[in-house]
């Protein structure tokens, strides 16, 4: 197969291209402190100040950059759905009702798709934020908000596909995400909570949540023999078990314990003299993220959870394993 890939001419592109996008998003910056700042606040209060849901609506490229913005919006907290120009000419304008908002986007401002979606938006009296390049357009005129970015072309003047355009498009939908989570305090625990999937869901669970407790979570007093620690240890079945002196915990007795300090006169004594005095511990409501990081550094497999001293579970490196985190 011929390669027609000239390798200088395709960095040369790459390049070119990249540093044009990111010239356009420091003009897009710079306009936000400017002139965009004010139609940006007023779509951001339209944003939360809706009832209903975000409703998210473009043609083409400018359908699919909608399309991750109404899913950007949704996992921030802002309840949000894309809704296809076209098909809503056909019914699925009945997904839209008065208590919803509608951010649309057009690079000319004249997508006829638009059309009637921006007339039945009008007729419920559902505000309207307009993502476009043209002010003067007919989707910036039918706005409650018009977000008039400014127009810095495209990568390829050849072929002017939707490029830099789409990009400052994305990246202002993320603006108005973040900035929509910030006014809310959207946090960890609420981002946790509708992310319950894959790597990230179980880097933002609580310790809690996976944590051993019961007959799971092995407990002895101090005065206890060296040999009924042990089958304490066996039967807890997490190569370790803690040591509670007044409900506190004083120890801890692990299996590298047993392979540094276990010697014939270990025997005839107490789990006292076998334990870690002081041992690493993390509190339930920790996030997984910090139980993984102490383990890590201190290369320890398990932890034990406690509240003002007192062990209410113990986390191990296979639960996390099991949970989905590395």
């Amino acid at each position: 197969m011929n390669d027609i890939v000239n390798p200088i001419a395709a960095i040369a592109a790459g390049q070119e291209t990249i540093l044009a996008e990111a010239r356009a998003l420091e003009l897009l910056a710079q306009a936000l402190g400017n002139g965009l700042n004010e139609p940006f606040v007023h779509a951001a209060r339209l944003l939360a100040g809706a009832k209903g849901r975000v409703i998210v609506s473009g043609m083409g490229k400018s359908g699919h950059i909608a399309r991750k913005i109404a899913a950007t919006l949704a996992s921030t907290g802002t309840p949000a759905q894309f809704v296809h120009p076209a098909e809503a000419s056909h019914g699925d304008l009945g997904m839209i009702v008065e208590t919803d908002c509608l951010l649309a986007i057009s690079r000319s401002g004249e997508t006829a798709e638009l059309s009637d979606l921006l007339y039945h938006c009008h007729r419920l009296g559902v505000p309207i934020i307009g993502m476009t390049f043209k002010p003067q357009s007919t989707l910036a005129r039918a706005s409650t908000a018009a977000l008039a970015m400014p127009d810095c072309g495209e990568a390829s003047e050849e072929a002017p596909a939707p490029t830099i355009s789409t990009t400052m498009c994305l990246a202002l939908g993320d603006a108005l995400a973040v900035a929509l989570l910030k006014a809310r305090g959207f946090n960890k625990d609420h981002f946790g909570a509708i992310h319950p999937g894959g790597k990230l869901g179980a880097a933002l669970k609580r310790v809690r949540d996976i944590m051993r407790v019961g007959a799971s979570d092995p407990l002895i007093g101090p005065g206890l023999s060296v040999p009924e620690a042990l089958k304490a240890m066996n039967a807890g079945g997490i190569g370790a078990v803690g040591v509670i002196e007044n409900g506190t915990l004083i120890g801890i007795i692990t299996d590298g314990d047993l392979r540094r300090r276990l010697t014939p006169e270990m025997f005839a004594r107490d789990a006292r003299a076998l334990m870690t005095p002081a041992p690493k511990t993390i509190a339930p409501d920790a996030p997984v993220a910090d139980a993984i990081a102490i383990m890590h550094e201190k290369r320890i497999t398990l932890l034990f959870a406690v509240e003002e001293g007192r062990p209410v579970g113990v986390v191990h490196m296979h639960d996390l394993l099991a949970a989905g985190v590395r």
